[in-house]
């Protein structure tokens, strides 16, 4: 195997053949098989990937999910952060070869952007045996030559993988490689040799982080060893990157394990692909003209509803009701704390002035959702109210009637109904499918009701704030 340091030689790829296909045409066909059954979107400007490093008969189907986004791009760089699993050594190590030799041809490395980050800091170097026969680099770029068309490279392997060393390296990228368009793909593998169940509970933690956008919970969690990632450092460092390349939200595509392929559940390995990236704002909602004010007064009774309530004490009736606050309307109250959910309850029939229902729902929401314990005085200070007012049902004939961030759905067959706001597929990056889907899981209905003759799709839309 080739190591010179700048040399002509391109580095070789030692786990072709055993941790993926070693010729080319199985190679494609195999990335090909994976990322055909892969489908995830995402509402915004892809910045960077999250995708697992084990053997593509374990992992490859979940690393589709991340490609699959990419596929047809042309960027200047794909920079590939991962971790060291062989050799021990401090900071973050940079491959200064001329570019990686795969089944799928040669890659050529952005040596110009190498240089740069070896200068920028002394705790970024290259070190021979941590790129000698990595594999959590390796692994990713077959998939990103199958799916990214123009591009240069630049594999990066995190020796240490806590929080300084993160942030140092993250701003060395983002320095490095301003004014150019990037990828950046952090390799990580989640929770190892654990039971199914234990597995799942660990990796719950990960994929709660990296939906919050959130590198420092992760790192809280990772230090605290509430979870387990091979890759966290990585993680952490891509998702530091693409917030400072303008990145805002982040998206866990798919997750599983080693169990899901081997039947073996006692021992398993877990993998998440996700994608972070810059939200594309969509209007979600309708205009139904109500004031400031008015939307005001509706903060104002939801908010001295729950306290009350919560309280013990009597909720006082509130005054100024405008002509409007006596329309009726439709009304949801949706209650969050730190951004999570904490209760949503409405009524999506307006048989009574919205102000009336507003109050009503509020403390519904509150001590009512059957998903949730009741709030407590205590979390008082911490919860953020968000009314959704709803106009008529429309029943929908056809989904291409369906638009996102206007609508929301309720599916009903039989005793069972469902109701999503408009919101929800905003915040959580559904396509209009997904959207049905997931309606459907909300009615506690499985997903083959939609192609039954008696199930009735209702769309509606609502002025949120």
């Amino acid at each position: 195997m080739a190591q010179k340091c700048e040399g002509k030689e391109y580095r070789a790829s030692p786990h072709a053949g055993s941790w993926y296909p070693g010729t080319e045409k199985e190679l494609r066909e195999t990335i090909t098989g994976y990322l055909d059954k892969a489908g995830a979107t995402v509402p915004g400007e892809i910045v960077g990937l999250i995708s697992p490093h084990a053997g593509y008969m374990y992992s490859g189907p979940v690393a589709a999910h991340a490609y699959k986004l990419v596929e047809g791009w042309e960027c200047d760089d794909v920079i590939v952060i991962g971790p060291s699993h062989r050799h021990a050594f401090y900071g973050a190590s940079v491959d200064t070869f001329p570019g990686r030799q795969t089944p799928l041809g040669k890659i050529d490395f952005d040596i110009e952007i190498a240089r740069r980050l070896i200068a920028a800091e002394k705790d970024i170097t290259y070190e021979s045996d941590a790129h000698a026969v990595e594999h959590s680099v390796e692994i990713q770029m077959p998939f990103i030559q199958f799916t990214v068309r123009k591009f240069k490279a630049i594999e990066i392997i995190m020796g240490t993988q806590d929080y300084k060393t993160c942030e140092m390296l993250s701003k060395a990228i983002a320095k490095a490689t301003k004014g150019r368009t990037v990828l950046i793909v952090a390799s990580s593998d989640l929770s190892h040799y654990q039971s199914q169940k234990r597995a799942e509970a660990l990796d719950k933690l990960v994929v709660d982080a990296v939906a919050k956008f959130d590198p420092e919970l992760l790192h809280e969690r990772l230090s605290s060893r509430s979870c387990d990632a091979c890759g966290g450092g990585p993680m952490i460092t891509a998702m530091l990157v693409a917030r400072e390349l303008g990145a805002d939200k982040a998206k866990p595509l798919l997750y599983a394990t080693s169990g899901d392929i081997t039947g073996d559940h006692t021992q398993v390995v877990g993998y998440m692909a996700a994608a972070l990236y810059k939200e594309k704002k969509v209007k979600v909602g309708v205009d139904l003209g109500f004031s400031d004010d008015e939307k005001e007064t509706l903060r104002e009774i939801a908010r001295t509803s729950i306290e009350n309530v919560v309280r013990g004490k009597p909720v006082p009736k509130p005054k100024k009701i405008t002509k409007k606050l006596q329309e009726p309307y439709g009304i949801f109250v949706t209650i969050k704390k730190h951004g999570d959910l904490r209760g949503c309850i409405g009524r999506y029939i307006g048989d009574h002035p919205v102000y009336e229902l507003c109050g009503q729902m509020a403390q519904a929401a509150a001590l009512q959702d059957p998903r949730f314990p009741p709030v407590t005085a205590d979390e008082l200070e911490d919860l953020e109210i968000e009314i959704s007012v709803l106009t008529p049902m429309q029943p929908v004939r056809d989904k291409s009637e369906i638009v996102i961030g206007r609508d929301g759905l309720y599916i009903q067959k039989g005793i069972h109904g469902g109701l999503l706001l408009p919101q929800v597929p905003v915040e959580q990056g559904w396509d209009v499918d997904e959207f049905l889907v997931h309606t459907c899981y909300k009615a506690g209905l499985p997903v083959d009701s939609l192609r039954s003759k008696d199930i009735e799709v209702y769309r509606f839309s609502a002025e949120v704030f």
